[in-house]
């Protein structure tokens, strides 16, 4: 069955445009309270959002659809997505709903939805509550509405599980540290959590005023933290996105860390520290080339799947692994968490560079990345990539590449745009690669 609204990472768009609407946001209210209210007790929702101006209309026509079904809501605020799967379980909840677009401007907005045991919904669920929003959904009756009520200490709740990721025997005494939090929903706890855990907290991207959201700032533009770090004499800058599951990181010369080189370094300390399950770990096709040969040179596996850590986290819970992510920044760290946190993996970063003693530069280049390019072809119909001179130009890249490099090409789930992505350990063959399929790909779209 096709996807009318889910992406893959819930229902997301420019506001006020379909789908992005106050009222199929309060029909997907009713859809969700209607398929999960199961068993005879009061049923739950909670409820978060970044902050986005769009957000005050996106929960309300929420709390509207859910009590409508009879499904009580309690509402968090602006609050990290993680905060959200990680309450929903906590508090026994039926269901959690992030109200968040993530890295995207604050036009658009999105509604993310996670079962009770705080894990994304699986497709059969998704695909159920669409079946649902074309249906006409029965209301509960007068005596039988759902009640909503704001509970204020949820950020408190969160920052108490973040220190609880921190080593016990461990402080951050001695470190100035800038934490941008790209105007979004980590704006009050991630600097309150690193200030609890001792660390001299110099933040940036904590002034949100409804359309700031991931404006020259955060870990999509990493400008401003990489600025700050250097002109504050800091140890390290950690930047998040819009709400929190992502990541960058800037040691103290201004250089920018991907997820690659953090992913490398957890592996490998919990590999030595006997705590890495799995044998390895789990990343995208989108992961360079130099993380696999450095954990290859550790006996340590890594494991792809295709974009999109939904696919990650179903990878690493088959798998029994406890460590994956996203080059882009997406940290997965199931010992902590049910899904992508930031902070938690910011702090496990930040534990590795207490016990080291190193400056941040030494420590978090784990390796050397092999030349990697990635050039997006955008189309306007079709399949360019069943062409058969497409097909014959991929073919001799590929042959081009054996042995010393990898290919990678993939439509946008979100866009008309063919992503073609090449490394190796030339950056010209790379470059020629990438530029042939392009060209090949333009003229069959033409």
């Amino acid at each position: 069955m096709s996807r009318k609204y889910f992406g893959t990472d819930g229902i997301r768009g420019r506001t006020n445009q379909w789908p992005m609407t106050a009222e199929l946001a309060m029909k997907v209210g009713m859809a969700a309270g209607a398929h999960f209210q199961r068993g005879d007790h009061r049923h739950r929702v909670v409820i978060g959002k970044d902050t986005r101006l769009s957000g005050y209309m996106v929960e309300n026509a929420l709390v509207a659809g859910f009590t409508s079904v009879g499904m009580d809501v309690v509402q968090f605020g602006p609050i990290p997505t993680p905060a959200v799967a990680m309450l929903a379980q906590s508090m026994r909840a039926d269901l959690g709903v992030m109200i968040s677009a993530s890295h995207n401007p604050y036009a658009d907005n999105g509604i993310k939805l996670f079962g009770p045991d705080g894990y994304k919904l699986s497709d059969a669920d998704e695909l159920k509550i669409e079946a649902l929003l074309d249906e006409s959904i029965p209301l509960a009756s007068a005596q039988d509405i759902g009640r909503a009520r704001r509970v204020e200490d949820a950020r408190g709740r969160y920052i108490h599980a973040l220190k609880s990721s921190f080593p016990a025997d461990l402080r951050l005494d001695g470190l100035r540290i800038v934490i941008d939090c790209a105007n979004g929903a980590a704006y009050q706890v991630a600097p309150s959590a690193l200030w609890e855990l001792g660390a001299e907290v110099i933040a940036v991207g904590v002034t949100p005023n409804g359309t700031n959201i991931n404006d020259g700032c955060g870990s999509t533009a990493p400008m401003l933290l990489q600025e700050t770090v250097v002109s504050a004499g800091a140890d390290i800058g950690i930047a998040l996105d819009g709400d929190a599951d992502r990541l960058i990181i800037v040691d103290e010369k201004g250089e920018i860390v991907d997820g690659d080189q953090i992913m490398a370094l957890i592996a490998a300390n919990w590999a030595r520290e006997g705590r890495l399950t799995g044998g390895g770990l789990v990343a995208t096709v989108m992961s360079n080339l130099g993380l696999e040969r450095f954990l290859a040179a550790q006996n340590i596996a890594l494991i792809r799947t295709q974009v999109g850590d939904r696919y990650v986290l179903e990878k690493m819970r088959e798998g029994g692994f406890n460590v994956g992510g996203e080059q882009s920044g997406h940290m997965i760290l199931s010992d902590y968490a049910t899904t992508g946190d930031g902070t938690i993996a910011a702090l496990q970063v930040l534990a590795a560079l207490v016990r080291s003693g190193k400056r941040a530069s030494e420590l978090l280049h784990q390796f050397d990345k092999v030349p990697q390019l990635l050039k997006n072809v955008r189309f306007s119909g079709g399949k360019p990539l069943d062409h058969a001179e497409v097909k014959r130009t991929i073919a001799q890249a590929e042959a081009d590449l054996a042995g010393s490099g990898r290919l990678v090409i993939r439509p946008s789930g979100t866009e008309p745009v063919i992503r073609v992505m090449a490394e190796g350990d030339s950056a010209d063959q790379v470059r020629d690669v990438v530029d042939r399929i392009c060209a090949a790909v333009e003229t069959a779209a033409a």
